[in-house]
């Protein structure tokens, strides 16, 4: 008979053959929580399993194909609630975690009006309507499939955001006198993309990851150009950026116009953030 211990063993040495064994010890711990209905601490008892669920192989095996655990099993965390996310959507990362929350520090005041470009799986506007209650929360995709997932996940969160399709690059922006527009727009060079994990390239949307190397600030640039006719006198913008391109961002916000322009770095050191406020 097969015991916890055991069966989190086999997991991580089959694992650590692709993957480095911190992640592969993570990615175990999750799978047998999930499927096995566990705890962290049930696998240091030498608990016995009666039988297995029949898909155990399968999500082992999908897992050693390198496809990413949050897609498997259709969730992701953020901000201490689970969201529902397909491969039409980007996995929410820690990155954007501390951008809602310097948002939601930043901003105590009522009746605020929101908007997010790229919304995904809506994880940024809905995080925000459900911490800042009083606030009206807009949110806009060029994805039909993506604005299907954000619904969905409003749905079930309880979350109340209005969703518009949208392709920012080509289409004004809908929603006027605004406090705070945010974005995660794409931002990883192609130049880059030897330097991501197989997991990423093989099952997240390109269109949401990708800009050219010729104009990598490219969604930046029209956004910031579009905000200025929809955001309120002293209106606020928030951005996630690419690492290697804080002092390039802030010098593009700075030379349409905006003040106090900040890049901010995340918890592990790295520029991944951008404030600014439009003139009041």
């Amino acid at each position: 008979m097969t015991t916890l211990r055991q069966l989190y063993r086999h997991c991580v040495e089959q694992l650590e053959t692709i993957y480095d064994p911190q992640e592969a010890e993570s990615l175990s711990m999750w799978l047998l929580e999930e499927l096995l209905s566990v705890k962290r601490f049930d696998i240091l008892k030498d608990i016995e399993i009666q039988h297995l669920p029949d898909n155990f192989d399968q999500v082992l095996e999908q897992l050693l194909q390198k496809k990413p655990i949050q897609y498997i099993f259709e969730k992701a965390p953020f901000y201490g609630r689970d969201f529902y996310v397909n491969e039409n959507v980007l996995i929410p990362r820690n990155e954007t975690e501390e951008l809602v929350h310097l948002i939601i520090q930043e901003n105590k005041e009522l009746n605020l009006r929101v908007l997010d470009i790229g919304t995904g799986s809506g994880c940024i506007p809905i995080s925000l309507a459900l911490e800042i209650p009083s606030s009206k929360v807009f949110a806009l995709d060029i994805s039909e499939l993506a604005l299907e997932v954000a619904q969905r996940n409003a749905n079930t969160l309880e979350a109340n955001i209005e969703l518009h399709k949208i392709d920012i690059l080509a289409e004004d922006i809908p929603v006027r006198d605004l406090d705070i527009i945010v974005s995660n727009p794409p931002y990883v060079c192609e130049s880059e993309k030897n330097l991501m994990h197989d997991n990423v390239l093989q099952y997240e949307p390109h269109l949401a990851l990708f800009v050219t190397d010729q104009d990598p600030l490219q969604f930046y640039r029209i956004i910031a150009t579009k905000a200025k006719s929809n955001l309120k006198p002293g209106g606020k913008l928030y951005f996630e950026i690419n690492e290697a391109l804080g002092i390039a961002t802030r010098n593009l916000l700075e030379s349409l116009g905006y003040q106090d322009v900040k890049v901010l770095q995340d918890l592990n050191g790295k520029d991944r953030m951008v404030k600014a406020n439009i003139k009041s």
